[in-house]
């Protein structure tokens, strides 16, 4: 009966858990697909509405190190919770300023970074809670593949709800934020029973001793798993980006039918995701393989966009590049967290998190600049970064 009450009790706090990821991606994924829309409301340019996606990015990159340690020092739920509410605000003030003001594109970005600064002491320290739950590596690999599947989901959802939401009010999507997060603290709060790291209380300057110690032991590999997370990020936004823009502005779809199509192929990311997640068990020559394999379809994915052009040929080609990453991000959560000690798994997965937001913020703005010249070279910078992914993987990844 103990053993029934331990495993209904583990499966609300995964859910739990779960809802951090979905709700940080749908706090930045849905504004994608209304970002054209949001040109024309607030009467700026390409460039100016990536920064929407890349001023949350570029905070939570400076934060997420500090929310690890804080997390390692004083316990994953105390970061957890108030970073929540702080995202919530966030979207408060996004949401209040578009509807207020006559000119509310910087008061925006200051939601937006408010949420960045959430964002960081949320979903990355959700990676090592999960590690200090699950002793078994294969249940833990099983609840990462999960963790990484609400966050694919999150990305399935993200155009169809933000399209949804802007076809009642454009800036409705802003005030749906803080309604997601109140949910995500409330399960939290209960159902998360685990307190890892409250019992560290380890100083900042031994934190970082550890991490170096960390680095200089298995640097090889997690350098080469840290670039492919901020490489595969920015192939994923950046291509989001184009795909969101490329679709209203030179094939008119628009609002909710334009949030599907671009959902359909974020779905078989998802479904990549879970059943890599499935797969890999606590195996990490498998992990290094899947990677690998993973990053070549993306690759390949990316190289042939100009060898047609009509939508439908660009939603399948990206329907295989979400494969590809789908595939790779739950062998790369695995890699960290069953690899090193619970000591370290906070500030190394804080490294990661910070990487994969980096190549986030940098996705939209670089294409939305390289899209004003020949396509060629977007598509050849996407196909080389892929490329690069795909040999640190093959000779620095070695379990």
């Amino acid at each position: 009966m103990a053993k029934q009450n331990d495993a209904h009790d583990k499966r609300w706090a995964v859910i739990s858990l779960a809802s951090i990821p979905l709700i940080m991606t749908l706090g930045n994924s849905m504004l994608i697909p209304i970002l054209p829309l949001m040109e024309k409301e607030l009467d700026i340019s390409k460039l100016q509405s990536s920064y929407i996606i890349t001023m949350y990015s570029i905070v939570a990159i400076f934060f997420i190190p500090l929310a690890g340690f804080l997390s390692d020092r004083y316990g994953r739920k105390k970061v957890i919770i108030p970073s929540l509410i702080i995202t919530g605000l966030g979207g408060l003030i996004a949401g209040w300023a578009s509807n207020s003001m006559s000119d509310p594109y910087l008061m925006i970005i200051v939601g937006r970074i408010l949420q960045g600064i959430g964002a960081s002491g949320a979903a990355p320290i959700v990676l090592p809670l999960v590690g200090d739950m699950f002793r078994d590596d294969k249940e833990a690999s099983t609840t990462l593949g999960i963790i990484e599947t609400s966050n694919t989901i999150g990305k399935v959802l993200s155009p169809i709800l933000g399209a949804v939401l802007a076809a009642f009010i454009w800036f409705l999507p802003f005030y749906s934020i803080p309604v997601f997060c109140a949910v995500s603290v409330l399960m939290v709060g209960f159902l998360v029973k685990n307190k890892g790291g409250e019992e560290e209380h380890t100083s900042f300057k031994k934190y970082w001793g550890l991490a170096k110690e960390t680095l200089k032991e298995h640097g090889k590999w997690l350098i080469a798993v840290f670039l492919i997370g901020a490489i595969l990020m920015f192939i994923l936004f950046g291509f989001l980006f184009y795909l969101s823009s490329i679709l209203e502005d030179k094939y008119d779809y628009k609002g909710i039918w334009k949030g599907v199509l671009l959902a359909i192929p974020l779905l078989a990311l998802s479904i990549a995701s879970f059943i890599a997640g499935r797969k890999i068990n606590d195996n990490l020559k498998v992990m290094k393989w899947i990677t690998f394999i993973g990053i070549i379809l993306t690759g390949a994915s990316v190289a042939v966009i100009p060898f047609m052009d009509h939508p439908v040929y660009l939603l399948s080609i990206f329907l295989i590049c979400g494969s590809g990453i789908g595939m790779s991000l739950p062998c790369m959560d695995a890699l960290i967290t069953e690899s090193l000690e619970k000591d370290v798994r906070g500030v190394i997965t804080s490294i990661y998190s910070a990487m994969r937001f980096i190549g986030v913020a940098a996705g939209p703005p670089v294409i939305a600049i390289m899209m004003k010249g020949n396509i060629i070279w977007m598509v050849s910078l996407l196909t080389i970064f892929a490329l690069g992914a795909g040999l640190l993987a093959y000779r620095n990844i070695n379990p």
